[in-house]
């Protein structure tokens, strides 16, 4: 479940600077080849965009994961479970009102801003929501599987062809979910990074898993840089700061005065 963007803003920024004026630093240092990503980016287009509604779930992105049975009756049968309840105005508890990481990929949906940091050896993405820190290593070989600690985010590693980082994800815990998608712990992510613009950048993802997959399920989310906007402090102390979780594993808003 996401809230809505535009009332969850207005709930939990007062207002947003521009930064402290000044002159501009200058870029880091890095191989001629490789595109500028450094910087602040959202997801675009922005899928809240003129949308008030306090409680929307996010499509699934792409046509969908073809799962192999009995996942994919399993999956149809909680999403058509969350659906109605998100209707209702109850929506079902998920990680991040248990204040988790979202882990990979559903960290690059980037409902709330991501920050791009491009240093000697390293991408670093981080998501405003959570303030969650993801590390993609460049250069270097993926260790074997053996030598994966399961984890929210996996092992990344990257290298550059022409314009575009191609990075490799592996070791991401079973009980990640992205939109509550089954996966073993064979799954492979595959991303092609690029830029297609000076300040615009899409994220081609693939996820193979032949456990669970009668085929990749392939799918693109795109960027917009916005050098203006100041990520915040998002943290969860326990308990999500907006929401709470009803006996039933339902959630719902907390009042102004539970907030405050």
């Amino acid at each position: 479940m996401r809230m809505g963007k535009p009332l969850l803003l207005a709930v939990a920024v007062a207002a947003i600077c521009a930064g402290p004026a000044g002159h501009a630093t200058a870029a880091p240092a890095r191989h001629a080849a490789e595109p500028y990503m450094t910087g602040i980016w959202e997801i675009y287009p922005d899928p809240f965009a003129g949308d008030e509604n306090t409680f929307k779930e996010l499509p699934v992105p792409g046509d969908g994961p073809h799962l192999k049975e009995p996942y994919a009756t399993q999956w149809k049968a909680l999403r058509a479970e969350r659906d109605a309840k998100l209707k209702a105005g109850t929506p079902l508890v998920d990680a991040s009102t248990l204040c988790l990481p979202e882990g990979m990929p559903t960290i690059m949906g980037a409902i709330f801003p991501l920050e791009f940091l491009q240093t000697k050896g390293r991408l670093t993405v981080l998501a405003e929501f959570l303030s969650q820190t993801r590390r993609i290593y460049l250069d270097r070989p993926m260790p074997p599987p053996n030598k994966l600690v399961p984890s929210y985010y996996g092992m990344s590693i990257g290298h550059w062809e022409g314009d575009a980082l191609v990075v490799t994800t592996r070791g991401v815990k079973e009980d990640v979910r992205f939109f509550e998608i089954p996966h073993s712990g064979d799954m492979t992510i595959t991303e092609r990074i690029r830029l297609t613009a000076p300040d615009m950048m899409e994220d081609q993802i693939t996820i193979d898993d032949p456990k669970m997959l009668v085929e990749p399920y392939r799918f693109t989310y795109g960027y917009k840089r916005n050098d203006k906007y100041q990520i915040m402090e998002y943290y969860c102390d326990r308990e999500d700061p907006l929401f709470k979780v009803k006996p039933d594993g339902t959630i719902e808003m907390k009042s102004i005065s539970e907030i405050k």
